[in-house]
């Protein structure tokens, strides 16, 4: 035990020799310019940072953008948010060499652009039907019909449904306008996809009418006499090409489109009639807003 104490003591000893040299050449003083020095580069140093920029001026910039925006009518086009830091940017740009370049995306779209696209929504809003912009024609209230059971309390004349045109205005009530609009959008323009560039028009074989089921003397009241239905006979496409229900049922992918379309109008509409329904539909499909205790009918 002595003799491993001692082991260590002289271990200990020499360490301490071996560290005494150095210890004695360190600094007296740390490596760091002294306060006075430091004070008096401070003017230097400050000029390695961006000058803060006055309130009035940042204010200035940002009232200038802002009748800008509103003198291009952009507001609707561009949040207010976004002005400000656009606003902010600026200003920081023009006062800070440092500054970040702004993109080089344009911040406003031309005037021009905007007064169209302006004009185009207050059109649709002065075309608009049922509450809703996506229908587009006009308002035509109470038709009388011609014998007992027919006649639309409040009718309207649809020319267009979510931008697709029909090829003739359709005298329905809202109910079945809307039921359209949800077709269009849910059922027919996903089954159509890219085909042709995609769907433009609708062929309306018949509207409103004041007869009976499927043209049949004596027939009780079709749906059509009431304004709740309406005939497609036939798809638009872009590349001014047709689907058509007669010649394109049974036909690849287009007749494909045209069954998918037949399928999703289940559910939409009350009744939903095509090519093997009961042999009066072979040409079109039949879209009716009947409401039934046992749900659906479709064929």
């Amino acid at each position: 035990m002595t003799r491993t104490r001692s082991t260590a003591f002289l271990a200990t000893v020499a360490i301490l020799s071996l560290a005494l040299p150095v210890l004695a050449d360190a600094p007296g003083v740390s490596p760091r310019p002294p306060l006075k020095q430091v004070i008096a580069d401070a003017p230097k140093l400050a000029l390695l940072r961006p000058e803060a920029r006055p309130m009035a001026l940042q204010q200035s910039f940002e009232d200038t953008l802002a009748q800008e925006l509103r003198a291009a009518g952009v507001p609707g086009f561009v949040p207010e948010d976004a002005a400000l830091d656009i606003a902010r940017a600026r200003a920081y740009a023009a006062r800070s060499p440092q500054a970040t370049a702004l993109s080089l995306r344009p911040l406003l779209r031309p005037k021009a652009m905007v007064q169209k696209a302006m004009a185009r929504q207050r059109e649709r809003a002065r075309g608009a039907v049922c509450g809703s912009s996506d229908i587009q024609g006009e308002v035509i209230g109470y038709v009388p019909g011609r014998i007992n059971g027919c006649g639309i309390e409040d009718a309207v004349k649809v020319r267009a449904v979510s931008g697709v045109e029909l090829s003739q205005q359709a005298t329905i009530d809202c109910t079945t306008a809307r039921a359209l609009r949800q077709w269009v959008d849910k059922g027919l323009k996903p089954a159509v996809g890219r085909t042709g560039g995609g769907v433009t028009g609708l062929r309306v074989a018949a509207h409103y009418a004041c007869r009976g089921r499927n043209n049949q003397p004596g027939a009780k009241i079709s749906e059509h006499g009431k304004g709740r239905a309406i005939d497609i006979s036939g798809v638009f496409l872009r590349d001014g090409s047709e689907i058509s229900v007669l010649g394109d049922w049974h036909n690849g992918r287009r007749g494909r489109a045209l069954q998918q379309s037949h399928r999703a109008a289940c559910g939409i509409f009350g009744t939903t009639l095509g090519p093997g329904s009961d042999g009066y539909h072979e040409d079109h499909l039949h879209f009716d807003t009947a409401r039934y205790r046992s749900g659906s009918y479709c064929r």
